[in-house]
């Protein structure tokens, strides 16, 4: 199966924290990854209960760009949903069980990221996610805590088969969404639609769990496109995967 990570993006409350490395430890997992944490203490110490040593061995960092580098899929879970498809920063959504199913049979780091208790993830935040994710509650009372909200995806995601194909990497997946951004330069796109359109490009890609020869394929493809519209030399036009 896949390697989850679970990562908690500036939480408050230590307690919180605590619960987190409970439950996660509950459901089979180890990897708990912690952004610009508060102190962690007797209070965590003791929530944590019995998962203590995932707890004392949680990673630190101090932004999320350093759990992006180390992973091949970022999935940002929220509540706050864009109201349309044609707004791509929150959309499209799936929740923890249709995000299990998506992961079956592949193998790769994957980081699950939980925003902040007072007001969850940031547009941008949520805009370097590759994958939305939100838990279905009821629409009258809808907030779910956050360790609650590690738990239901821990739940969900505990028996996701062995995988058997390697999702490309960050470094691989990178290189193909700035080339993107490159051909729409070479193709006049408007400048007022390509953040939502890199945004649509991304959310694309990232549900079909591209494999490293599948970005090979795509980068020679666009570069065969480039070159015929002149963007590129002979030399450079190279050959896309059959």
């Amino acid at each position: 199966m896949p390697d989850l990570e679970f990562v908690l993006v500036e939480p408050l409350y230590e307690g919180n924290i605590g619960f987190a490395a409970r439950v996660i430890r509950n459901f089979g997992f180890e990897n708990l990854t912690l952004i610009n944490p508060p102190e962690i203490t007797v209070e965590a110490r003791a929530r944590a209960s019995h998962a203590f040593d995932t707890l004392a061995n949680a990673r630190v960092c101090s932004s999320l760009d350093e759990v992006i580098e180390t992973s091949n899929l970022v999935v940002a879970t929220t509540g706050a949903l864009s109201k349309s498809v044609t707004t791509a920063m929150r959309m499209p959504y799936y929740t923890p069980r249709e995000l299990a199913e998506m992961l079956e049979g592949t193998d790769g780091r994957i980081a699950i990221l939980f925003g902040r208790e007072n007001w969850g993830l940031s547009n941008e935040e949520v805009e370097k996610a590759d994958i939305i994710c939100t838990i279905p509650t009821h629409p009258g009372y809808p907030i779910v805590n956050i360790s609650h909200a590690v738990g239901i995806v821990a739940y969900e995601c505990a028996n996701i088969p062995r995988g058997e194909y390697a999702l490309a990497s960050r470094i691989e997946l990178d290189s193909l969404y700035d080339h993107f951004d490159r051909f729409l330069d070479n193709i006049d796109h408007p400048d007022h639609k390509r953040n939502n359109t890199l945004t649509m490009i991304r959310r694309i890609f990232s549900r079909t769990m591209l494999t490293t020869r599948e970005v090979t394929t795509l980068h020679g493809l666009m570069r065969r496109a480039e070159y015929h519209i002149g963007a590129l030399d002979e030399e450079d036009k190279g050959s896309e995967e059959e």
